[in-house]
C-alpha cells in the first residue's frame, strides 16, 4: 500500500475514534424515508380521485398513457419522482387540479383574444383584456 494511502485512511480512523469518544462533532445529515411503494390499484385509485382518463392523468405527471396502464395492470411499479407525484395525486388530489387549472390559466393569459363574441359572452371589455395581457 502507498504511503499517501496509508497516512488518509489512518487519518480517517483517528477522526472516527474522537468521534466516537465525543471529542469530535461531524456533520450528520439525515436522509428523508422514500416514498412507499404503489401498487396498480393504489395508481388507480389516485387517477379515479382526480376523475381523469388514463390519457389525461399521464398528461398531468408527465409521463406515456402506456406507462399509466402498466402501473395499473401491475407490469411496472411506478419510480423516482413519478412516484412521490403519485402520493401527491393520492393524497392531495385537489393540488393537483389546482396545478391544472393554473397551466390552463396561463395559457390563456399569454393569449391576446379579442374576440367580440368572448368578449360579449364575459363581459370584459378590450381595454381589460389589454392590461391582462400586459400583465
Amino acid at each position: 500500500m502507498k504511503t499517501e494511502t496509508f497516512d488518509e485512511l489512518l487519518g480517517s480512523m483517528k477522526e472516527a475514534l474522537e468521534h466516537a469518544e465525543g471529542k469530535r462533532n461531524l456533520k450528520t445529515t439525515t436522509m428523508p424515508i422514500p416514498p412507499a411503494p404503489l401498487d396498480g390499484r393504489a395508481v388507480k385509485r389516485a387517477r379515479a380521485a382526480l376523475h381523469a382518463s388514463q390519457a389525461v392523468f399521464a398528461r398531468y405527471l408527465n409521463v406515456s398513457t402506456k406507462l399509466v396502464q402498466a402501473w395499473e395492470a401491475g407490469r411496472r411499479v411506478p419510480d423516482g419522482p413519478a412516484l412521490v407525484l403519485l402520493h401527491i395525486a393520492a393524497d392531495q388530489p385537489e393540488l393537483i387540479e389546482l396545478i391544472r387549472r393554473q397551466a390552463r390559466g396561463g395559457k390563456r393569459r399569454l393569449t391576446k383574444d379579442t374576440s367580440r363574441s368572448r368578449r360579449r359572452r364575459t363581459g370584459v371589455t378590450r381595454p381589460q383584456i389589454a392590461a391582462a395581457a400586459r400583465g
